[in-house]
């Protein structure tokens, strides 16, 4: 029987489910590919086509197709005494709350768990729905708040040692060489067979639960991840190591990437005479270095030379060295303006486009809106000119957007004073040597966003699924059912939306922002994440890959042997943000829940007089 007195709960609940698959997207998966996209892996553009292809193929083709562990984890199905309108009303108060929250921190930038916050908001309706004692605030077979807690102290810490081990091992083997290209090409295949059986498991564990792969014996597990791992091994030697040795050792620039295939015939093919001057991939965070400033000179050089202040002469500048001092003071730039040079310069390339987005900007630009109220007749044309030019600049604003220049900062700003000694204490290693690992770390990187799109997905469409079947059916106990593809699907396009319209604004604080990247050291924190999550599966652990992901990067970030290599200043705000994430989107569920569940109505008046 379809509740469809409540179909105005079905319909909010839906939209708010949409926006919380928005949010992941924005905020979680634009996270996980941060680390690629920082190494120069991949272009944000190629993330955007990988991150949508392999995150719809996850959800949709081996999703998960219940929605029991966000239904039945914290707050128990029989709670809800059969009620399903109280049930659909819940989860909608949950999806509100979490989604609000994480909207609110991708809005500024800051990363937190979409998994947490659901979790939290969750149990805060649960809370205010059947009360405290029924929450299930212990371990709870690894689904309750004991575990959750757990799971936030643990996994990032776990997720930095398996990272630095990898690296470790790259470097011991690779790095450290005289002739480090050499080793780095030979001794690929070894790395793909890690990265190959890591990121099977991966789908095993956290990624199949439709297939049951899981549920196999152990034996025949074993045979899939090493018969699949060896088979990629064995690939990379026929067809990777030839097409590498003569791409990148050879430098034979002549060589398409599809003729990998050719594979040993390869082997014996004759580089170009020139082939010395080709041009290698640079895989360097700051690849241009320019003095756009008028006060770039710092004050140490433009004293070169000149006498220092004497003591008790601040005020009067009476030397040449100290008139130069007080030029430079007098025409240094504040921090305000820094950052609006710096945008101005995004903009003005934006502005000569000749695409969209160039016609978007150059009319946002161009049409401001005039004095007066929003309701006068001037600004009503204005606003039909620049709503539809607002539309096409939201959707492809972060397709131009540089990820590189925010990650390492304003020059003469106190952040990219911090993020030049960051940079300045990490080793850099030849651009040929990386470039191996580049075809690594793409490997790494899709294979994760699928297992994302698989566990993830669950998030958004478990509250939504529950809504739905409660209303579908009008028992409350139907939350069981399996999930349709249809919701799947949805959801999953919402995700990837999320990434390619907004995933900009929490990759510009991510990756470099927190420790230089490089793909040897990207695809280590890839599959450093990947270990940690495959750990906690076994263990009935929920853990976010958000959370992994940035543990596995101040893992690898600490390998350069000096704290002055981390941006730990990042590292403190984002385990603010998780931490909080937990009593605001618990109090936001349990407060909007609340209100709704005991609010006045006129059949209790009716009933009071």
């Amino acid at each position: 029987m379809v509740l469809y007195e409540y179909d105005y709960i079905f319909a909010i609940g839906t939209l708010f489910a949409m926006l919380d698959a928005y949010n992941n997207g924005a905020n979680d998966v634009a996270n996980s590919w941060a680390t690629s996209v920082s190494s120069r892996s991949i272009s944000y553009r190629q993330a955007m086509i990988f991150g949508t292809v392999f995150e719809m193929l996850g959800a949709i083709t081996v999703g998960a197709r219940t929605a029991d562990t966000i239904k039945n984890g914290i707050i128990p199905n029989s709670a809800f005494q059969g009620n399903a309108g109280v049930q659909m009303l819940a989860f909608t108060c949950a999806l509100a709350a979490a989604s609000s929250w994480v909207m609110w921190c991708t809005r500024h930038s800051a990363h937190v768990s979409s998994t947490y916050s659901l979790i939290s908001a969750v149990a805060g309706v649960g809370v205010a729905t059947v009360g405290a004692s029924k929450v299930q605030w212990g371990w709870n077979d690894g689904k309750g708040l004991g575990a959750i807690f757990a799971g936030l102290g643990m996994a990032p810490a776990i997720a930095a040692g398996f990272a630095a081990s990898i690296f470790l091992l790259i470097r011991f083997v690779v790095h450290v060489r005289k002739n480090p290209a050499p080793w780095a090409v030979y001794t690929s295949p070894f790395f793909f067979l890690i990265a190959g059986t890591i990121c099977t498991l991966s789908i095993v564990y956290k990624g199949s639960p439709s297939l049951g792969l899981a549920k196999k014996p152990g034996w025949y597990i074993a045979a899939v991840t090493m018969g699949t791992g060896g088979g990629v091994c064995l690939l990379s030697a026929i067809f990777f190591v030839p097409f590498a040795r003569a791409k990148i050792l050879k430098k034979d620039y002549t060589i398409k990437w599809w003729m990998f295939i050719l594979g040993p015939l390869l082997w014996n093919r004759p580089a170009p005479a020139d082939a010395e001057s080709a041009a290698v991939p640079d895989y360097a965070v700051v690849q241009e270095h320019k003095n756009e400033h008028s006060s770039g000179h710092s004050v140490d050089e433009s004293l070169e030379g000149g006498e220092g202040l004497k003591k008790g002469d601040a005020d009067v500048a009476t030397t040449p060295a100290e008139r130069s001092l007080s030029a430079v003071e007098a025409n240094k730039p504040t921090y305000s303006e820094l950052m609006a040079q710096t945008q101005n310069k995004l903009h003005a390339r934006l502005y000569a486009n000749r695409g969209p987005i160039g016609w978007a900007m150059r009319t946002l630009r161009d049409n401001p809106m005039g004095p007066g109220e929003i309701y006068e007749w001037r600004n009503i044309k204005i606003l039909a000119i620049r709503v539809p030019a607002m539309i096409v600049a939201g959707l492809l604003y972060g397709l131009h957007y540089d990820i590189h220049a925010a990650q390492t900062g304003t020059e003469g700003t106190p952040d990219g004073d911090r993020m030049k000694r960051v940079y300045a204490h990490a080793e850099k290693f030849p651009n040929e040597v990386e470039h191996t690992y580049s075809f690594i770390q793409v490997l790494t990187a899709c294979t994760a966003s699928f297992a994302h799109g698989a566990n993830d997905i669950g998030n958004s469409v478990g509250p939504w699924a529950v809504i739905y079947s409660a209303w579908k059916t009008g028992n409350a106990a139907a939350a069981k059912a399996p999930v349709p593809v249809w919701q799947l699907a949805v959801l999953s396009g919402m995700i990837s939306i999320g990434l390619c319209t907004y995933g900009y604004n929490i990759m510009k604080v991510m990756g470099n922002k927190i420790t230089y990247h490089s793909p040897s050291r990207g695809c280590s924190m890839e599959m450093g994440a990947a270990i940690t999550v495959l750990v906690f599966s076994q263990y009935s652990l929920p853990v976010s890959t958000s959370m992994c992901i940035t543990g596995a990067t101040v893992g690898v970030g600490l390998c350069n042997g000096t704290l002055k290599a981390v941006n730990f200043q990042r590292v403190g705000l984002l385990l603010f943000s998780w931490i909080m994430t937990i009593p605001i989107a618990g109090t936001l569920g349990g407060v909007l829940m609340g209100l709704f569940l005991n609010a006045p109505h006129f059949a209790s008046i009716t009933a009071s007089a």
